[in-house]
C-alpha cells in the first residue's frame, strides 16, 4: 500500500503538473519521463529497504534457532538492574535474543522515552546482559572512545569514585567504583581483564552491578548482521568469561560470611553526581545566544 500511494502521488504530479506546457515542447516530454524515473527509483528503494529488513530478521531468527537462543521482537520493562534500564518510560527490549543456559545471556536493543512535548526524546541503546555467579560492587567503565564533550552515559556519578588503574588503561576507560571498594575493584580488574577490555570492548561502556555484567553501545545494534553478532559473542567469550572467572569467588568482607552472596549497601550502588560538564556547556551556549541577541 505505501508503495502504491507513492507511485500514485508521483504519477499524479506528472499528469497534472505539466498540462500547461506547450504540446511537443522539450520540457513537456522530459518532465514526465523524469518524474517516472523518480517514481521507479523511490519504489525500488522502498522495496529493497523492506526486503533488507525482512532478510536481516530472518537471519536473526535462524541464528537464534541454531545457537540455542530465543528471539523476541519486543518485550516491555526488562527487569535488569543496569543504569539504562531504570530511565524514562515506555521501556522495551527490541529485536533481542536470549539464551538461558549454560549462562543467561541477552543481546539486543533497548529503547526508552524521556521528557514531553518539545522536550520529548526517544533513545535506543545496544546492550548485552550476562549473568554472573556472585554479587559484586557496583562498578562502571565509561569508554572514552564513544564520548564527545563529556560522557555519553545517561546517568552521572560522583567523580570522587574514579579509580585510576595501571598502564594505559585510563586512556581507554574511566573506572568508577564505590569509595573504600578500591581494593575490591583491583581484585576484579586484573591486568589480563583490562587488556581484554581494551582489545575487545574499547568502544563500549561496561557495567557490573549485583550479579550482572552489561555492555552498552550508544547506538542500536544491527541485529541480524553477522559481524555485529560475532563481535558481541566474542566479547562474551573473552571479556565475559574472564569477568565470570574474576568474580566467581568474590565475597564482600564487610558482610563477614562469604556464604552470603551479598554486597554491603555502601558498595551496592555508585553515588550519583552533578553533571557539571553538561551544565557548563549549557551555560556557555545560553551566554553566547544572549550575547548575540544583544548585538542584534
Amino acid at each position: 500500500m505505501p508503495i502504491a500511494l507513492i507511485a500514485g502521488g508521483i504519477l499524479a504530479i506528472t499528469t497534472r503538473g505539466f498540462t500547461a506546457l506547450p504540446a511537443g515542447s522539450f520540457f513537456s516530454i522530459l518532465a514526465p519521463l523524469f518524474m517516472l524515473v523518480v517514481a521507479v527509483v523511490v519504489i525500488a528503494t522502498t522495496a529493497r529497504s523492506g526486503r533488507g529488513s525482512s532478510e536481516r530478521l530472518m537471519r536473526l531468527v535462524r541464528f537464534a534457532e541454531l545457537n540455542g537462543f530465543t528471539f523476541s521482537t519486543r518485550d516491555a520493562e526488562p527487569n535488569y538492574p543496569g543504569m539504562i534500564f531504570r530511565i524514562g518510560r515506555g521501556r522495551q527490549a527490541l529485536d533481542h535474543i536470549v539464551r538461558p543456559a549454560p549462562r543467561f545471556l541477552d543481546i539486543g536493543n533497548f529503547r526508552y522515552t524521556t521528557g514531553s512535548g518539545k522536550n520529548k526524546k526517544t533513545r535506543t541503546w545496544g546492550f548485552m546482559a550476562l549473568h554472573l555467579d556472585r554479587r559484586v560492587p557496583h562498578m562502571l567503565l565509561d569508554a572514552k572512545a564513544n564520548n564527545f564533550l563529556g560522557s555519553n552515559l545517561p546517568a552521572h556519578f560522583s567523580r570522587d569514585q574514579v579509580l585510576s588503574l595501571e598502564g594505559d588503561f585510563d586512556r581507554h576507560f574511566t573506572l568508577y567504583c564505590p569509595r573504600e571498594y578500591e581494593r575490591d575493584a583491583l581484585y576484579v580488574f586484573t591486568p589480563d581483564l583490562m587488556a581484554l577490555l581494551i582489545d575487545e570492548a574499547g568502544a563500549f561502556d561496561v557495567e557490573v552491578v549485583d550479579d550482572w555484567m552489561f555492555v552498552y553501545a550508544s547506538a542500536p545494534f544491527r541485529m541480524g548482521d553477522g559481524p555485529q553478532l560475532q563481535r558481541m559473542l566474542r566479547i562474551v567469550d573473552t571479556v565475559g568469561a574472564k569477568t565470570v572467572d574474576r568474580t566467581d569467588f568474590y565475597a564482600d568482607e564487610r558482610i563477614g560470611d562469604r556464604r552470603i552472596n551479598l554486597v554491603a549497601p555502601q558498595g551496592a550502588r555508585l553515588r550519583r553526581g552533578i553533571p557539571w560538564a553538561t551544565i557548563l556547556i549549557t551555560a556557555i551556549v545560553v551566554a553566547v545566544w544572549f550575547g548575540m541577541s544583544l548585538v542584534r
